[in-house]
């Protein structure tokens, strides 16, 4: 009998623990976009190693500033963000909960794309083109523009 619970009992405990790693990698709590500039960003773990990284975003000209700390698994994401290092991104992530060790990343939001902002916004409506950008040329003015006929 104690022989048969052994047999039964360890595979049905290590099916429920896969089960739950499963549930907890595929399901998301939430998912959000952050923009700022990527401060720091390292490969890091003494066994599984993770690309971690702290974002600086800052909401208005003169406030102190939030870091947002973020997680990413993939190397070319990793990539992509090393070459965007110094200008404006926007980070797209899923935060994960219920992941039982930092083998997973030290923080739960994992990072999964990469977009680099080409305006920095002033204040709402305002905006400062970054260095390579055209600015949008006005539209014309109501006085300068060709009467239709």
């Amino acid at each position: 009998m104690r022989r048969l619970l052994l047999l039964l009992g360890v595979p049905l405990i290590g099916g429920l623990i896969a089960l739950y790693l499963w549930g907890a990698l595929n399901w998301n709590y939430s998912s959000g976009e952050r923009a700022g500039w990527v401060q720091k960003f390292s490969k890091k773990g003494w066994i599984c190693k993770t690309w971690e990284g702290e974002l600086a975003m800052i909401t208005m000209p003169g406030a102190a500033q939030e870091k947002f700390h973020f997680t990413v698994w993939d190397d070319a994401i990793a990539r992509q963000i090393n070459e965007a290092m110094g200008k404006r991104v926007s980070l797209h992530y899923d935060e994960k909960v219920g992941l039982p060790t930092s083998c997973f990343g030290e923080t739960r939001h994992w990072v999964d794309r990469v977009t680099v902002v080409l305006d920095v916004p002033l204040v709402p409506g305002v905006a400062i083109p970054q260095a390579g950008t055209q600015p949008a040329a006005p539209p014309p003015s109501p006085a300068t523009a060709a009467p239709a006929r």
